[in-house]
């Protein structure tokens, strides 16, 4: 098991992680939601910390992907009644909005567009720089158009979906068979390393959590990315 910091919450699901960040004074956060089949895994989650799916604030989105959206449908059926935030333009396509079939990226998208209903949900926007809650919002295009990663400085955590992945116990940037554009993931990572505040938790949507000086392993990431671009 990976210790994270109190109050954040790994949710495992089929091949991808969510995570549940307890709220200061209002309801938990919930960032991604699993595919189809994870609703059930939140939901024992968010109520093993003694909260329902009612209770849920809001659902951070690090970017629009059958393993990330999925879930939100089969939610919504079971209490699931908070705001979704996502970037544009994969805010539009949580919203019901076509893939471009411009890239490799949009293509996979419409071969699994099939498992996603659009979830009964209120959809917001976020741009680069927001904030929402006690996160703040970073645009980190690449593995999709509308990427983004979530800060969260109280609790000393990244949360950076499918930016960057664990593979092996190494960090790796998101690959070229599953990214829209592999040279962005690579600025992407470090604009990121550079701007956010220093965290413990860095906290991916594939692979182990890293728990411990999150920041200075994404730093190491970002130098290395940076040398071969």
């Amino acid at each position: 098991m990976t210790a994270l910091p109190a109050g954040v919450h790994r949710i495992r699901g089929f091949g991808v992680n969510a995570y549940l960040v307890a709220g200061d004074g209002e309801g938990p956060t919930l960032v991604d939601a699993g595919t189809p089949l994870d609703a059930g895994a939140v939901e024992r989650r968010v109520e093993r910390t003694g909260a329902a799916l009612a209770d849920v604030e809001r659902v951070l989105l690090t970017h629009y992907d059958v393993d990330h959206v999925g879930g939100l449908a089969e939610l919504a059926r079971r209490g699931l009644d908070a705001p979704v935030y996502a970037a544009d333009p994969d805010a539009g396509q949580v919203r019901g909005d076509k893939p471009s079939l411009a890239n490799r990226k949009g293509l996979a998208q419409r071969l699994t567009g099939p498992l996603v209903e659009v979830p009964d949900l209120r959809v917001e926007r976020v741009d680069d720089g927001e904030r929402v809650g006690p996160f703040d919002v970073y645009h980190t295009p690449g593995h999709t158009a509308g990427h983004v990663a979530y800060e969260h400085e109280g609790r000393s955590s990244l949360f950076v979906g499918d930016l960057v992945i664990a593979r092996g116990g190494r960090l790796r940037v998101s690959p070229w068979p599953v990214s829209r554009d592999t040279d962005a993931v690579a600025e992407s990572v470090v604009s990121l390393a550079d701007r956010a505040p220093a965290a413990e938790l860095l906290a991916m949507g594939h692979g182990t959590p890293v728990a411990e000086r999150g920041s200075v392993v994404l730093a190491r990431l970002a130098a290395a990315a940076a040398r071969r671009t």
